[in-house]
């Protein structure tokens, strides 16, 4: 779906001041519109006073008509590794928002602040992993839409658990938690809260059924003591961990609720109030005979299960 006509306008301007040369058909691949459209958009610039011109390819005569933005350098590149490394690129709302927003930024920038950019080769990377991209068309803006106007909304989900269902859902918020996007909501089917993972509504529509919010849940509130995003029932869960595990353990947090204790043999301490244990014992998983738990007996009982099984199955 191409941009409306109003942010096309927006995106052509910044990007002439910021780009030469540039061909309708280039302007029109960018915007997801027709070279018909670039043209009349072009016209309709210019008969609002934008001065440009055209010579091997679109330009700007002076863009004199609009201040450079004052951004050094530094600030320049601590703007664009954040919108780089976002996870709202993965989005399809997103992704065109913030494509738009760095041309507005490039287009701004101050002579010397662009000459320095040229010859500076970027130092920082930084990539924060995406399990799967939210690129159905609408849906996470419809999603927000809901969530501002306080409207039900119509989904089919596609749970792990209990497969496809339709469902009748109050959105409270999105959040980005360990890979993916995810929004909480009352579920009227279940009657109760549960948090669903973006990417797994095959259709969504807004309905014209509003609901009352409840009070206290919000991100932070929501997710109060969870490993990841489950929110199960309470439970206090003490490891020992050695060798490398133990270091790794030491070397940074882990939640925000841990008690970790170094102890004289070596041996880390590490103990958590979490939601579930199902996510801790993925984690718990990932350094094999380096950690031992000490409790819940019911964390142990699944570890020992899981143990002979794949003891069995590896034994073939």
């Amino acid at each position: 779906m191409g941009m409306h006509k109003y942010d096309r306008m927006m995106y052509i301007l910044n990007t002439l001041r910021s780009r030469r040369n540039l061909s309708a058909n280039r302007l029109a691949e960018e915007c997801g519109v027709t070279e018909r459209s670039i043209y009349r958009d072009i016209l309709s610039l210019s008969e609002a006073n934008v001065p440009i011109y055209y010579d091997r390819g679109y330009k700007l005569a002076s863009d004199n008509f609009l201040p450079p933005l004052n951004f050094d350098l530094d600030e320049y590149n601590c703007l664009q590794m954040a919108l780089e490394s976002s996870p709202l690129k993965k989005t399809d709302k997103y992704q065109a928002l913030i494509k738009r927003i760095r041309a507005k930024v490039d287009a701004g920038l101050s002579d010397t602040v662009k000459n320095k950019r040229r010859f500076t080769f970027p130092s920082t990377h930084i990539d924060i992993p995406v399990t799967a991209s939210v690129d159905q068309p609408g849906l996470f803006a419809q999603v927000e839409q809901a969530i501002v106007n306080d409207c039900c909304l119509e989904i089919v989900y596609d749970s792990i658990e209990s497969g496809v269902s339709q469902r009748i859902v109050e959105p409270y918020f999105i959040v980005f938690r360990n890979r993916a996007f995810y929004f909480v909501a009352f579920c009227k089917k279940s009657n109760d809260f549960r948090t669903f993972r973006v990417d797994r509504i095959q259709s969504v529509s807004v309905t014209d059924q509003s609901f009352v919010r409840k009070a206290g849940v919000d991100a932070q509130s929501y997710f109060d003591c969870s490993w990841g995003v489950f929110t199960g029932d309470l439970a206090t869960v003490t490891i020992l961990f050695k060798g490398n595990a133990a270091k790794i353990v030491l070397s940074g947090k882990h939640h925000d609720g841990e008690e970790v204790e170094k102890l004289r043999n070596g041996t880390v301490k590490y103990k958590v109030t979490t939601r579930g244990i199902e996510e801790i014992q993925r984690w718990i998983l990932s350094f094999g005979n380096e950690a031992n738990v000490v409790e819940p007996a019911e964390l142990r009982e699944s570890l020992h299960s899981l143990g002979r099984y794949l003891a069995d199955y590896y034994s073939r």
